[in-house]
Protein backbone atom coordinates (compact mmCIF):
# COMPACT_ATOMS: atom_id res chain seq x y z
CA UNK A 1 0.00 0.00 0.00
CA UNK A 2 1.35 3.39 -1.38
CA UNK A 3 1.77 5.64 2.13
CA UNK A 4 1.68 8.75 0.67
CA UNK A 5 -1.80 8.04 -1.10
CA UNK A 6 -2.75 6.53 2.09
CA UNK A 7 -1.74 10.13 4.19
CA UNK A 8 -3.82 11.86 1.21
CA UNK A 9 -7.00 9.75 2.02
CA UNK A 10 -6.85 10.08 5.78
CA UNK A 11 -6.21 13.77 4.99
CA UNK A 12 -9.16 14.44 2.78
CA UNK A 13 -11.39 11.72 5.62
CA UNK A 14 -10.19 14.02 8.31
CA UNK A 15 -10.74 17.44 6.97
CA UNK A 16 -14.14 16.53 5.44
CA UNK A 17 -13.66 16.86 1.94
CA UNK A 18 -11.07 17.86 -0.98
CA UNK A 19 -10.90 21.15 -1.00
CA UNK A 20 -10.51 21.38 3.03
CA UNK A 21 -7.38 18.93 2.87
CA UNK A 22 -6.14 20.53 0.35
CA UNK A 23 -5.89 24.27 1.85
CA UNK A 24 -4.60 22.24 5.34
CA UNK A 25 -1.83 20.17 3.95
CA UNK A 26 -0.51 22.68 0.64
CA UNK A 27 -1.71 20.04 -1.96
CA UNK A 28 -3.29 20.61 -4.84
CA UNK A 29 -7.25 19.20 -5.04
CA UNK A 30 -6.01 17.50 -8.00
CA UNK A 31 -3.45 15.23 -6.75
CA UNK A 32 -5.27 14.56 -3.60
CA UNK A 33 -7.62 13.35 -5.80
CA UNK A 34 -5.61 11.52 -8.47
CA UNK A 35 -3.86 9.68 -5.06
CA UNK A 36 -7.03 8.77 -3.60
CA UNK A 37 -8.47 7.15 -7.00
CA UNK A 38 -4.83 5.71 -6.87
CA UNK A 39 -5.29 4.13 -3.52
CA UNK A 40 -9.32 2.85 -4.41
CA UNK A 41 -7.97 0.89 -7.54
CA UNK A 42 -4.86 -0.96 -5.76
CA UNK A 43 -7.25 -2.03 -2.88
CA UNK A 44 -9.99 -2.36 -5.35
CA UNK A 45 -12.61 -0.89 -3.60
CA UNK A 46 -14.42 2.46 -3.04
CA UNK A 47 -13.47 4.78 -0.26
CA UNK A 48 -15.36 8.29 -1.09
CA UNK A 49 -18.61 8.79 -2.55
CA UNK A 50 -18.06 11.44 -4.95
CA UNK A 51 -21.20 14.00 -6.33
CA UNK A 52 -22.42 14.84 -3.00
CA UNK A 53 -22.27 18.42 -1.56
CA UNK A 54 -20.31 16.85 1.26
CA UNK A 55 -18.00 14.19 1.59
CA UNK A 56 -19.03 10.74 2.31
CA UNK A 57 -16.64 7.80 3.07
CA UNK A 58 -17.80 4.58 1.94
CA UNK A 59 -18.11 1.78 4.67
CA UNK A 60 -15.09 0.61 3.47
CA UNK A 61 -13.56 4.07 3.74
CA UNK A 62 -14.64 5.13 7.34
CA UNK A 63 -13.06 1.57 8.01
CA UNK A 64 -9.64 2.15 6.63
CA UNK A 65 -9.36 6.27 8.15
CA UNK A 66 -9.85 4.83 11.51
CA UNK A 67 -8.12 2.13 11.35
CA UNK A 68 -4.80 4.12 9.38
CA UNK A 69 -5.26 7.53 10.48
CA UNK A 70 -3.74 6.89 13.97
CA UNK A 71 -0.99 4.44 12.55
CA UNK A 72 0.05 7.28 10.02
CA UNK A 73 0.37 9.46 12.99
CA UNK A 74 2.74 7.37 15.27
CA UNK A 75 5.01 7.25 12.32
CA UNK A 76 5.15 11.11 12.48
CA UNK A 77 6.25 10.86 16.30
CA UNK A 78 9.13 8.58 15.22
CA UNK A 79 10.39 10.37 12.72
CA UNK A 80 10.44 13.29 15.02
CA UNK A 81 11.82 11.46 18.02
CA UNK A 82 14.90 9.95 15.03
CA UNK A 83 15.50 13.47 14.25
CA UNK A 84 16.10 14.87 17.75
CA UNK A 85 17.62 17.84 17.97
CA UNK A 86 18.52 18.37 14.13
CA UNK A 87 15.02 19.01 13.18
CA UNK A 88 14.64 21.84 16.32
CA UNK A 89 13.12 24.93 14.25
CA UNK A 90 16.06 27.66 13.40
CA UNK A 91 16.20 30.54 11.37
CA UNK A 92 14.13 33.59 10.23
CA UNK A 93 10.61 33.62 10.58
CA UNK A 94 8.78 36.43 9.27
CA UNK A 95 5.07 36.38 9.83
CA UNK A 96 2.14 39.22 9.16
CA UNK A 97 -0.97 39.58 10.73
CA UNK A 98 -4.05 42.04 11.16
CA UNK A 99 -3.54 45.02 12.90
CA UNK A 100 -6.45 44.40 15.29
CA UNK A 101 -5.34 40.53 15.93
CA UNK A 102 -1.75 42.05 16.56
CA UNK A 103 -2.71 44.50 19.05
CA UNK A 104 -4.95 41.58 21.18
CA UNK A 105 -1.69 39.84 22.72
CA UNK A 106 -0.17 38.69 19.49
CA UNK A 107 2.94 40.45 21.21
CA UNK A 108 2.97 37.55 24.04
CA UNK A 109 2.78 34.72 21.77
CA UNK A 110 5.91 36.12 19.69
CA UNK A 111 7.34 36.22 23.58
CA UNK A 112 6.39 32.58 24.45
CA UNK A 113 8.03 31.50 21.04
CA UNK A 114 10.80 33.28 20.95
CA UNK A 115 11.63 31.84 24.71
CA UNK A 116 10.60 28.24 23.64
CA UNK A 117 12.10 28.38 20.34
CA UNK A 118 15.25 30.64 20.59
CA UNK A 119 17.25 29.22 17.49
CA UNK A 120 14.50 31.39 15.37
CA UNK A 121 14.37 34.64 14.44
CA UNK A 122 11.07 35.87 14.53
CA UNK A 123 9.91 38.66 13.20
CA UNK A 124 6.30 40.13 13.12
CA UNK A 125 4.39 42.54 10.93
CA UNK A 126 0.74 43.84 11.42
CA UNK A 127 -0.59 45.14 8.47
CA UNK A 128 -4.41 44.78 6.77
CA UNK A 129 -3.71 44.80 3.30
CA UNK A 130 -3.55 41.95 1.20
CA UNK A 131 -0.20 40.28 1.45
CA UNK A 132 1.02 37.62 -0.70
CA UNK A 133 3.98 35.64 1.03
CA UNK A 134 5.29 34.28 -1.81
CA UNK A 135 6.12 37.92 -3.04
CA UNK A 136 7.11 39.81 0.09
CA UNK A 137 8.97 36.71 1.49
CA UNK A 138 6.33 35.61 4.84
CA UNK A 139 6.43 32.14 6.13
CA UNK A 140 3.10 33.09 7.87
CA UNK A 141 0.26 35.38 7.34
CA UNK A 142 -2.99 35.38 9.93
CA UNK A 143 -6.24 36.85 7.98
CA UNK A 144 -9.72 36.56 9.25
CA UNK A 145 -11.82 35.09 6.27
CA UNK A 146 -9.70 34.52 3.48
CA UNK A 147 -10.66 34.35 -0.01
CA UNK A 148 -12.18 30.70 -0.50
CA UNK A 149 -9.91 30.44 -3.90
CA UNK A 150 -6.57 31.44 -2.12
CA UNK A 151 -3.93 29.17 -3.14
CA UNK A 152 -2.33 29.51 0.12
CA UNK A 153 -2.32 26.43 2.48
CA UNK A 154 -3.03 26.87 6.08
CA UNK A 155 -5.26 26.00 9.20
CA UNK A 156 -8.33 27.70 10.85
CA UNK A 157 -7.30 28.18 14.61
CA UNK A 158 -9.89 31.18 16.04
CA UNK A 159 -13.74 31.44 15.13
CA UNK A 160 -15.73 34.51 16.54
CA UNK A 161 -18.82 35.50 16.37
CA UNK A 162 -20.29 38.95 14.98
CA UNK A 163 -22.64 41.01 16.53
CA UNK A 164 -24.17 44.56 16.44
CA UNK A 165 -23.88 46.60 19.00
CA UNK A 166 -24.80 50.40 19.60
CA UNK A 167 -24.71 52.88 22.10
CA UNK A 168 -27.42 52.80 24.80
CA UNK A 169 -28.62 56.32 23.71
CA UNK A 170 -29.34 54.41 20.45
CA UNK A 171 -32.55 52.87 20.21
CA UNK A 172 -32.72 49.44 17.58
CA UNK A 173 -35.83 49.58 15.44
CA UNK A 174 -38.26 47.48 16.43
CA UNK A 175 -38.79 44.31 14.08
CA UNK A 176 -40.82 44.64 11.21
CA UNK A 177 -41.42 48.76 11.76
CA UNK A 178 -40.74 51.69 8.86
CA UNK A 179 -38.59 53.58 10.74
CA UNK A 180 -35.14 55.25 9.44
CA UNK A 181 -31.97 53.56 8.37
CA UNK A 182 -29.91 54.05 11.38
CA UNK A 183 -26.44 55.25 11.29
CA UNK A 184 -23.88 52.78 10.93
CA UNK A 185 -20.25 52.74 11.71
CA UNK A 186 -18.78 50.89 8.80
CA UNK A 187 -14.88 49.35 7.99
CA UNK A 188 -13.91 50.43 4.48
CA UNK A 189 -15.30 47.77 1.47
CA UNK A 190 -17.91 46.78 3.46
CA UNK A 191 -21.18 47.44 1.05
CA UNK A 192 -22.97 50.66 2.15
CA UNK A 193 -25.87 49.62 1.21
CA UNK A 194 -26.92 46.28 2.35
CA UNK A 195 -29.20 45.45 5.38
CA UNK A 196 -28.00 43.77 7.94
CA UNK A 197 -29.90 40.67 8.86
CA UNK A 198 -29.98 40.09 12.60
CA UNK A 199 -30.76 37.07 15.31
CA UNK A 200 -32.08 38.48 18.65
CA UNK A 201 -34.56 37.33 21.40
CA UNK A 202 -37.25 37.78 19.73
CA UNK A 203 -36.54 35.97 16.23
CA UNK A 204 -35.06 37.55 12.98
CA UNK A 205 -35.03 40.78 11.77
CA UNK A 206 -33.59 43.48 8.71
CA UNK A 207 -31.88 46.40 9.70
CA UNK A 208 -31.36 49.33 7.21
CA UNK A 209 -28.58 51.03 7.49
CA UNK A 210 -26.99 54.39 6.38
CA UNK A 211 -23.27 54.75 6.53
CA UNK A 212 -21.85 57.38 9.19
CA UNK A 213 -18.83 56.92 9.20
CA UNK A 214 -16.34 54.55 7.12
CA UNK A 215 -13.17 53.74 9.30
CA UNK A 216 -9.94 51.03 8.09
CA UNK A 217 -9.26 49.41 11.08
CA UNK A 218 -11.68 47.47 13.96
CA UNK A 219 -10.26 49.60 16.72
CA UNK A 220 -11.38 52.92 15.11
CA UNK A 221 -15.19 51.08 14.63
CA UNK A 222 -14.95 50.05 18.06
CA UNK A 223 -14.00 53.70 19.26
CA UNK A 224 -16.71 55.03 17.16
CA UNK A 225 -19.38 53.28 18.22
CA UNK A 226 -18.33 53.98 22.40
CA UNK A 227 -18.77 57.50 21.29
CA UNK A 228 -22.51 56.90 20.02
CA UNK A 229 -21.58 57.73 16.31
CA UNK A 230 -23.64 54.57 15.31
CA UNK A 231 -24.19 50.88 15.24
CA UNK A 232 -21.65 48.48 14.43
CA UNK A 233 -21.16 45.12 13.37
CA UNK A 234 -17.95 43.88 15.18
CA UNK A 235 -16.46 40.54 16.89
CA UNK A 236 -18.32 39.07 20.08
CA UNK A 237 -14.69 39.09 21.83
CA UNK A 238 -13.61 42.41 21.26
CA UNK A 239 -16.65 44.14 22.56
CA UNK A 240 -17.89 41.69 25.24
CA UNK A 241 -16.09 44.10 28.02
CA UNK A 242 -18.14 47.43 26.84
CA UNK A 243 -20.82 45.35 26.83
CA UNK A 244 -20.79 43.79 30.26
CA UNK A 245 -19.79 47.32 31.36
CA UNK A 246 -23.22 48.82 30.16
CA UNK A 247 -21.11 50.86 27.25
CA UNK A 248 -22.49 48.89 24.50
CA UNK A 249 -26.08 47.40 23.80
CA UNK A 250 -26.25 44.59 21.72
CA UNK A 251 -29.08 44.51 19.46
CA UNK A 252 -28.15 40.86 17.58
CA UNK A 253 -25.66 38.36 15.99
CA UNK A 254 -25.17 38.96 12.48
CA UNK A 255 -27.43 35.87 10.48
CA UNK A 256 -25.20 33.86 8.72
CA UNK A 257 -21.69 35.38 9.30
CA UNK A 258 -19.06 34.38 11.44
CA UNK A 259 -15.28 35.15 11.98
CA UNK A 260 -12.68 32.51 11.07
CA UNK A 261 -9.16 33.02 11.27
CA UNK A 262 -6.31 31.39 9.51
CA UNK A 263 -2.64 30.79 9.58
CA UNK A 264 -1.80 31.08 5.70
CA UNK A 265 1.74 29.93 4.50
CA UNK A 266 2.76 29.33 0.82
CA UNK A 267 1.23 25.67 -0.50
CA UNK A 268 4.56 23.26 -0.13
CA UNK A 269 4.50 19.78 0.60
CA UNK A 270 6.35 20.34 3.87
CA UNK A 271 5.58 22.45 6.01
CA UNK A 272 9.09 23.67 8.39
CA UNK A 273 8.86 23.17 11.73
CA UNK A 274 9.24 26.83 12.28
CA UNK A 275 6.16 27.58 10.51
CA UNK A 276 4.39 24.25 12.50
CA UNK A 277 5.61 25.20 15.71
CA UNK A 278 3.84 29.05 15.62
CA UNK A 279 0.81 27.42 14.16
CA UNK A 280 0.76 24.83 17.12
CA UNK A 281 1.23 27.74 19.73
CA UNK A 282 -1.71 29.66 18.11
CA UNK A 283 -3.61 26.71 18.51
CA UNK A 284 -2.79 25.71 22.06
CA UNK A 285 -3.29 29.39 22.58
CA UNK A 286 -7.47 29.22 21.17
CA UNK A 287 -8.18 26.05 22.24
CA UNK A 288 -10.99 24.40 19.87
CA UNK A 289 -10.87 27.86 18.19
CA UNK A 290 -12.75 29.44 20.66
CA UNK A 291 -11.83 33.38 21.30
CA UNK A 292 -11.49 32.72 24.88
CA UNK A 293 -8.16 32.59 24.66
CA UNK A 294 -7.96 36.50 24.57
CA UNK A 295 -8.59 36.13 27.98
CA UNK A 296 -4.93 35.23 29.04
CA UNK A 297 -3.48 37.84 26.85
CA UNK A 298 -4.95 40.79 28.26
CA UNK A 299 -3.12 43.06 30.29
CA UNK A 300 -4.71 44.03 33.78
CA UNK A 301 -5.81 47.26 33.48
CA UNK A 302 -4.63 49.58 36.91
Amino acid sequence: MDLEALADFNAVASHGGFGRASRATGRPKASLSRRVRQLEDSLGMLLIERGAHTLRLTEEGAALHEQTAALLGRIDDIKEALMGDVGLPHGRLRVNAPVLFAQRGLGRIAARYAATFPKVQLEITADDRFIDPLVEGYDLVIRANPKPTTELAGRCFLRDELIVAAHPSIVRPEPGSDAEPVPAVLLLGTPEDAPWNLIHAGGVMTLRIRPALRLSSMTMVLDAALDGAGAAMMPRSLVQADVDAGRLTVWGTAAQRSIEVWALYPPHRHVSRKVSAFIRMLTEQFVDGSPDGFQSLERSKI
